[in-house]
């Protein structure tokens, strides 16, 4: 009896003792942070945007925007979002792919300065014992320069490849960015203190013809499509990780967070759930 007692004691110190580590960062003996780098990932985990899966959301969402509001503005800005998403999708996959073109050119300007360096290493070891000094010097002034030359001409190929698809990559997200700008004007008028607290309109003001769970849902929709529309630009990094993109990409998604973050203060105006409206749609 005590032994098992014993046992079961020291195995739950050693718990004890592996969480304190962990919480407390763990350590080795000669009081060092310990290295958990090696630490096995999660089953099961994914840490990657799917493409297909943000789409087939947007589609989810432009069905249920049209099952509620089937003659708005919004419904037709879902379905613009699900083309753009689409449009995204075949961008991404022409990205990822190699512009054997260009990289083919690169590869013949390769073997060629290979080959020219070689052929003048070889004229030069033939003809060295008839040559000047003044020969020798424009010899090597030749050399040098026609290295230069084509050095700049490799990395012209080389980064031209990357330059191509930064600019199609940047034009998307433009896109997209514009995108969050017509979202945030379809519910720009859509004021909830008025319908909450029943200001006087005037001739002016926007007519407003939904009620306050469908205004929340109409915001709430708002929201998502912002969420979408970050997402799809996230997308765009799976494959293509250049600063340029990294640094728009970032610009759309601190744009659509402010944005959706002043919806949801409407929607916290309107308050919580109407009464018996049930599941959400």
């Amino acid at each position: 009896m005590f032994s098992r007692h014993g046992a079961a004691a020291s195995a739950a110190e050693r718990r004890r003792a592996n969480a304190a580590r962990v919480a407390g960062g763990a350590q080795d003996q000669s009081g060092a942070p310990a290295d958990l780098g090696d630490l096995p990932p999660l089953e099961g985990t994914r840490y990657q945007l799917d493409p297909d899966k943000v789409l087939d959301t947007a589609r989810r969402l432009a069905r249920r925007i049209g099952d509620r509001f089937p003659e708005s503005g919004l419904r037709q800005q879902a379905e613009g979002l699900v083309k753009i998403g689409e449009r995204a999708k075949q961008r991404i996959a022409w990205i990822a792919q190699p512009i054997w073109p260009l990289r083919l050119c690169t590869y013949l300007l390769v073997a060629g300065l290979a080959l020219a360096v070689v052929v003048l290493f070889v004229k030069a070891r033939n003809d060295v014992e008839t040559w000047s000094l003044k020969d020798t010097l424009e010899a090597i002034d030749a050399g040098v320069n026609d290295l230069v030359m084509t050095g700049v001409g490799i990395f012209f190929l080389v980064t031209l490849e990357t330059r191509i698809k930064r600019r199609r990559a940047l034009h998307a997200l433009h896109e997209l960015r514009s995108v969050a700008h017509v979202i945030d004007m379809h519910q720009l008028t859509k004021d909830p203190d008025r319908l909450v607290r029943g200001r006087h309109n005037t001739a002016s003001s926007p007519k407003n013809t939904l009620s306050a769970f469908e205004l929340r849902r109409y915001l709430d929709y708002c929201s998502e499509m912002l969420s979408l529309t970050g997402k799809i630009a996230a997308t765009y990094l799976q494959r293509f990780d250049d600063p340029a993109a990294v640094a728009a990409v970032n610009e759309i998604e601190d744009l659509t967070t402010g944005l959706s973050r002043k919806i949801w203060q409407k929607i916290m105006i309107l308050g919580g759930p109407v009464e018996g409206s049930g599941r959400q749609l």
